[in-house]
């Protein structure tokens, strides 16, 4: 007879969990292994809300099991260490990503590219190496291999940096894969949202010169004003869209929703490259003769291995990188939930699991 969530696990834990595809949320107590030689346990202080929280609580995939916790931006604090554990001593800031295991055997685990692997296990709705499911960051604490554990620089509030172990890894992979990083390159960014915002900031970093491309056109001056973006397209601006055509060196496209991406393909210029980091529910439509008269890439990319998280979170640090976020209780997840439905956040939603998480 299987144990309860409750009773797996011999450390208490509690936090928020969906018992179904109404993707509402409610108190929902579970329980933590005790530390194993290499492990690290985490007193969660901050949660980041992700499109993808969303998309599980909901069965958007259609392979979400219940109760479901969802997270996996995760901040807080070291409180015990296994005895091989030797990045991390109690009292460490430490983040948890989406990432919180894989088999470490495979091609792409001995290239640092843990999150293709095969085996990889996600922070939640995933099965863990004891047979046991994963739960994620909208709770008290978590425990997790060192390997999987991000040093948090000391120089970035927790609060704000919480989001970069997701939206922040998610454009700062393609950046640097796919040669978009260099200073005085011409990037595109569509989309200003939750990736789209702190796309920008790296991209300002680098030294590249930023176009924000939106629908919206009231973005405008916050894109450059504020973000500090060198210029603005309003997609649906055909006049404006024939005008910058050829001049981009590349685009990351951050939009989940269905859009034509042939006006996009148009504003690169040759061997440019538009590299999609959102996952729209249906498939994108796409005309193979402009990428044959340009020799232009289409491409794609998601998060990064730990390694390079790592690489982009110190980045973050030293140059003083972080999301703009709206801190919210727990008890408002379910709202916050709703609201990131429609589009109404500035840019993330962050949870402040550790002092408005009580039983």
């Amino acid at each position: 007879m299987s144990k309860s969530p409750e009773e797996e696990h011999p450390q208490k834990a509690f936090g928020w969990a969906a018992r179904d595809a109404s993707g509402i949320l409610s108190p929902f107590n579970f329980s933590r292994r005790a530390n194993e030689d290499d492990d690290v346990t985490v007193k969660i202080l901050y949660c980041g809300i992700c499109h993808g929280d969303l998309h599980y609580v909901k069965n958007e995939f259609g392979h979400s099991s219940y109760p479901l916790v969802p997270g996996h931006e995760i901040t807080g604090i070291v409180t015990a260490v296994g005895p091989k554990v030797e990045k991390f001593k109690v009292g460490d800031h430490a983040g948890v990503a989406p990432l919180v295991r894989s088999c470490r055997a495979c091609n792409n685990c001995n290239q640092g590219l843990e999150n293709y692997c095969p085996g990889a296990v996600s922070a939640f709705n995933a099965i863990d190496h004891d047979g046991t499911r994963t739960y994620g960051g909208y709770s008290d604490i978590i425990v997790v291999n060192q390997h999987y554990v991000i040093r948090f620089p000391n120089s970035l509030p927790l609060d704000k940096g919480t989001p970069l172990l997701c939206a922040g890894i998610t454009v700062y992979s393609p950046m640097k894969y796919y040669g978009l990083c260099g200073p005085g390159t011409r990037l595109g960014v569509v989309g200003l949202g939750g990736l789209g915002h702190v796309a920008v900031k790296f991209a300002k970093a680098f030294g590249m010169k930023v176009t924000v491309i939106s629908t919206s056109p009231s973005k405008g001056k916050e894109a450059i004003e504020r973000l500090g973006a060198d210029s603005f397209l309003v997609s649906s601006d055909s006049e404006q869209m024939k005008a910058a055509m050829g001049t981009l060196d590349g685009i990351l496209d951050t939009v989940s929703a269905f859009h034509p991406i042939s006006p996009l393909i148009d504003l690169l210029t040759t061997n440019g490259k538009l590299i999609l980091l959102g996952a729209p529910e249906k498939p994108l439509e796409l005309s193979v003769f402009p990428l044959l008269m340009g020799r232009k890439l289409v491409g794609g990319s998601g998060i990064g291995g730990m390694r390079e998280i790592q690489e982009m979170m110190d980045f973050a640090g030293a140059h003083n990188i972080s999301a703009d976020t709206e801190i919210i209780p727990m008890d408002y997840v379910n709202t916050a939930l709703d609201r990131l439905a429609r589009g109404d956040v500035r840019y993330r939603f962050v949870i402040d699991v550790g002092t408005t998480l009580t039983t």
